[in-house]
């Protein structure tokens, strides 16, 4: 691909809210620049098919390869496949807990882990609520190993109106943890005071 300055990996899991993934693969199409990787769950397909309002299919071509959740043996379930990254949007309970147990049965859990080995940034937008102590801990071990743990918590200083201003806010926060630049809310610059 001409002008691609990085490649990052896009992780959908089943959680609610696969609207996060979708965004983020949205954003990094319109920013340019990305060569985007995607892997999406058997179980995030499904979600997409009842929350998202949106075709499987056209979800798959916002990225520039696909795979198949299943093939352990893809490209980015190696660590001597280079990338800047990855972004698990958003990170079901289940994915977490194989990612902090380093049991990587699926690509998703195995890209992750090799993202954790190789020192890559890896950003979870964990999906949950309420929060257990065996997912608090699960956390906490992701964190302990070099994940950046971003749950969608809405902020409210940009003053959103709709629901997709929310939702762009949380998909920024990860852009902006991997330096990829966006427009998708305008940082904080201090009040005016």
């Amino acid at each position: 691909m001409v002008g691609v300055v990085r490649r990052i990996v896009v992780g959908i899991s089943g959680s609610s809210s696969s609207i996060y993934g979708i965004r983020t693969l949205e954003a990094l199409r319109a920013e340019g620049g990305t060569e985007i990787h995607l892997v999406v769950t058997a179980a995030a397909r499904r979600v997409i098919d009842l929350e998202a309002g949106r075709k499987l299919g056209d979800v798959l071509s916002l990225a520039h390869v696909t795979y198949d959740d299943a093939d352990l043996a893809a490209c980015i379930s190696s660590g001597s496949f280079h990338t800047d990254g990855m972004i698990v949007a958003p990170c079901s309970m289940r994915s977490l807990a194989g990612i902090a147990h380093g049991i990587s049965s699926t690509l998703l859990t195995r890209a992750a882990d090799v993202h954790l080995k190789e020192r890559r940034r890896l950003v979870l937008m964990t999906r949950e609520t309420p929060l257990s102590l065996i997912h608090l801990r699960n956390m906490v071990s992701v964190t302990e190993a070099g994940a950046v743990v971003l749950p969608p918590v809405p902020a409210f200083y940009h003053r959103p109106q709709t629901i997709d201003e929310i939702i762009n806010h949380s998909v920024g926060k990860a852009l902006d943890i991997m330096s990829i630049p966006h427009r998708l809310f305008r940082a904080w610059e201090g009040t005016a005071e």
